[in-house]
This record gives structure tokens, sequence and C-alpha cells, in this order.
């Protein structure tokens, strides 16, 4: 598998970006097409990072956007210790 790129969050553990997520993501949220860095920004320095309700390994990671006054949504599936970006997007609130 390839990887766009590979981050550590703030607990060591690593996160990896896909080639094949990266272009989920870039054909269903067109709007962060440039936005890699954003979302690397996002793992890295996360405003909150919530639990999903539905699956225990997944992990919302959230930052604010003063540009679009929006949050980017991260999210990220923990397996083996490691995380991978399943999808990002752009949303007015954080699910908590």
């Amino acid at each position: 598998m390839t990887w766009i790129f590979e981050v550590e969050d703030k607990s060591g553990r690593k996160i990896h970006l896909s080639d094949e997520r990266w272009k989920h993501i870039i054909t269903e949220h067109s709007i962060l097409a440039n936005k890699i860095e954003d979302i690397k920004n996002t793992l890295l320095n996360p405003l909150f990072i919530g639990k999903s309700k539905y699956d225990e390994k997944v992990r919302y990671y959230y930052k604010f956007y003063k540009s679009l006054s929006k949050y980017l949504m991260v999210s990220v599936k923990y397996l083996n210790g490691e995380g991978f970006v399943i999808t990002a997007f752009y949303t007015s609130k954080i699910e908590k």
C-alpha cells in the first residue's frame, strides 16, 4: 500500500493516509484537494479528539479553520497500534 503521508499523534502512534483513502477524500470532498497540510495539521495539533459511538477503534480529530469558519474533521481507525485515515471533511460542529 502506498502512503501519502505518515505522522505521529500526540501519544506517539503512527497515522497513515493511503493513496486509496486520499482519492476517496478528494472525490467525495473536493474542497480538500489542496488541503493535505491542513489534514496533517489537524492530526498533529487537534483542538479536540472524539470517540466514535459506533466503533471503539475510531477517533475523530477536529481543528477549527478560521478562514472557512468550520472545523476540519479527520476520522482515524486504529488497528494493531497504528492509525489509518478513513476520511476527512469540513463541518460546522464537533460531534461529542
